[in-house]
């Protein structure tokens, strides 16, 4: 397929909902924020758009107008799209898992966090980013949606619980869309289960709020720890849906990718 610059999506990027919560706000990211990528299967009246940011891809259009190889740039990603294309890419990648998800939208109270003595919770600034760098590897896909830490340091868009200059706990818009924010969140293995990853939600969602906004979660139907923090933040159940996993390309789609 063809590429696309980050802020000039093509004409039928429109094929995107706008406004909508989770995942779906994935387009509006990229164009709010120049992080990521936009395809197409032909430059004038394009029948095919893709668009992916971190590990995440959405695709839209007629899926006769494309043909497997040209569908490898959305290999090893998490793709959002109407079942049509299912064959497409059954036959474009060694593997495709369908992944059953859960999207909640913010609506309640969220339980007071209790967070320990001497850690602090707070936005993250420019200054911060690498003491987000040098977090976990395990986390680093945090800041993938915004392309490094020192882009997400610098975003407004991240809170996270420091142990003096040591990140613990990060909580960050994933997408940034016109009406929703889809939030995530990561922990270090070692400080799990002591309210850090909720204090970093309950703030981001606070500004979230104030940029006028509403903060939505999405997380595998499997990751009951994730929609267990959901709930207690105050997200609840909107709808359940279901994306794919790629694999590797196979053979036929890499030589459409190396041409």
């Amino acid at each position: 397929m063809i590429p696309h610059p980050p802020h000039q999506p093509p004409a039928s990027a429109r094929a995107f909902p706008s406004g909508a919560p989770g995942t779906a706000a994935l387009a509006e990211h990229v164009l709010a924020t120049g992080h990521g990528h936009w395809w197409t299967d032909r430059s004038d009246r394009p029948r095919v758009v893709a668009v992916s940011c971190g590990d995440h891809a959405l695709l839209a259009g007629d899926p006769t107008a494309v043909t497997p190889a040209e569908l490898a740039p959305l290999a090893r990603h998490y793709v959002d799209t109407p079942d049509r294309f299912l064959p497409a890419l059954g036959t474009a990648f060694e593997q495709l898992v369908p992944w059953e998800r859960m999207l909640y939208v913010h609506r309640a109270e969220a339980v007071a966090p209790r967070v320990p003595r001497g850690v602090t919770v707070r936005r993250l600034v420019p200054g911060d980013a690498p003491a987000l760098a040098a977090t976990d590897p395990s986390m680093a896909w945090i800041h993938s949606t915004w392309g490094g830490p020192a882009a997400l340091a610098a975003s407004g868009a991240a809170w996270a619980a420091f142990r003096r200059d040591r990140v613990l706990a990060v909580a960050c818009t994933r997408f940034l869309g016109s009406r929703y924010e889809d939030v995530a969140c990561a922990t270090a293995p070692d400080e799990r289960r002591r309210h850090l990853a909720l204090a970093c939600v309950t703030g981001l969602t606070a500004d979230i709020l104030a940029r006028g906004h509403r903060a939505s979660w999405s997380c595998s139907r499997d990751n009951r720890p994730s929609r267990l923090l959901a709930w207690t933040a105050g997200f609840r159940l909107a709808h359940e849906y279901v994306h794919y996993a790629t694999g590797a390309a196979l053979p036929t789609a890499g030589l459409a990718r190396a041409a």
